[in-house]
């Protein structure tokens, strides 16, 4: 595999830049009230966002971050998803993983990025 593309980490809701690269939402439901074009987008990769029951635990709360950190690492190193992903996209300089949720401490975009920091 090449290297790693370069990865940061936006919310969706700011506004596209150039220097983004190739936008990916890796949320599993679409950002309220953004269309389409306002969400400039190049693919949307609902997988690799925690699943549905993890989701849902969570609901956001940052005394959870901790214990959601470790179980949202393990269902990513237990689907090989990261893997694909990186191999998929080896030809991208610079991806970025948009979001929607508003505590940009506490999100698990952190922890994809660190997790295909990794692979």
């Amino acid at each position: 595999m090449s290297t790693i593309p370069v990865i940061i980490l936006k919310r969706v809701y700011e506004a596209f830049s150039p220097e983004d690269g190739y936008r990916i939402l890796v949320d599993r439901l679409w950002p309220r009230g953004l269309s389409k074009e306002q969400a400039a987008i190049d693919e949307w990769d609902k997988d690799l966002a925690p699943t549905t029951e993890l989701r849902r635990w969570f609901h956001h709360d940052p005394q959870l971050w901790k214990d959601f950190s470790e179980k949202y690492w393990k269902e990513l190193h237990e689907t090989n998803l990261g893997k694909d992903f990186l191999k998929r996209h080896q030809d991208q300089e610079r991806i970025t993983l948009v979001y929607a949720a508003k505590d940009e401490k506490h999100c698990h975009p952190i922890i994809l990025k660190q997790y295909l920091e990794s692979l």
